[in-house]
């Protein structure tokens, strides 16, 4: 698990950064003494893991994990207060340390982090091979057939999978989706919407119809489009 420390106590620092180096699966990025210089970081680069102070100057660790709502990072909050637990925990972070931080308490943190990491891993679109994906309904894994999906659709931080009977709401991108199902039967069309092929039943003016829902094409997918079906 890849990982930043963000705290304006170099003391605090160092003993989270002493903790996390005692364990085999943890690796400390960057340490960080502001929010904002956390920020700039994860805009351009994926981490697992945030240990989070709140206290801090100019903006807290809990403004910043409100900035990063749309971010897969796991957020573990570590401050000498025990008074933000309830905001903290509204805000749905792994956990809530308070200091100073104990080895034992630490471990407890990191494993509850580590659970979430590993739960979300999961619900991710898995190929298997060209006949099915897996994806994770609620808390059941379940086998989708490919010939079954009719389209996906974003939606926020979820990809929506729809077939003739059921709809599939899994965590993760529809860049993620278009990368794992196979490109000879499945295109995208527009930013929101992945089609499949074989089940377009017309094509129209701004768009196409696939299992009787209207759905846009936009420009810069149609050409490519038109191509795939032969369209002339």
């Amino acid at each position: 698990m890849n990982s930043l420390i963000v705290d304006d106590n170099p003391i605090a620092r160092a003993t989270l950064s002493h903790l996390a180096g005692q364990v085999a699966d943890l690796n400390v990025i960057c340490e960080y003494c502001t929010a904002m210089e956390a920020y700039n970081h994860l805009q351009t680069q994926n981490v697992d893991l945030l240990f989070l102070d709140i206290e801090m100057p100019e903006m807290d660790g809990l403004e910043l994990t409100r900035n990063l709502k749309n971010k897969d990072v796991v957020i573990i909050f570590t401050t000498s207060k025990k008074e933000y637990a309830v905001e903290a925990f509204e805000l749905n972070v792994a956990d809530y340390m308070v200091k100073p931080v104990t080895p034992g308490r630490f471990l407890q943190a990191v494993n509850k982090a580590r659970e979430i990491i590993e739960s979300r891993k999961a619900e991710e679109v898995q190929v298997k091979n060209d006949e099915f994906i897996f994806v994770r309904d609620s808390s059941i894994t379940r086998k989708l057939m490919l010939d079954d999906i009719l389209y996906a659709e974003a939606m926020g931080d979820y990809v929506k999978f729809y077939t003739p009977k059921k709809e599939y709401a899994i965590h993760g991108t529809l860049k993620s989706a278009e990368e794992k199902l196979p490109s000879s039967r499945f295109i995208r069309v527009h930013r929101s919407y992945i089609i499949a092929l074989d089940k377009i039943d017309t094509l129209q003016d701004g768009g196409l119809v696939i299992g009787g829902k209207f759905l846009p094409v936009a420009d810069a997918y149609r050409k490519t489009l038109n191509s795939r079906m032969n369209v002339f």
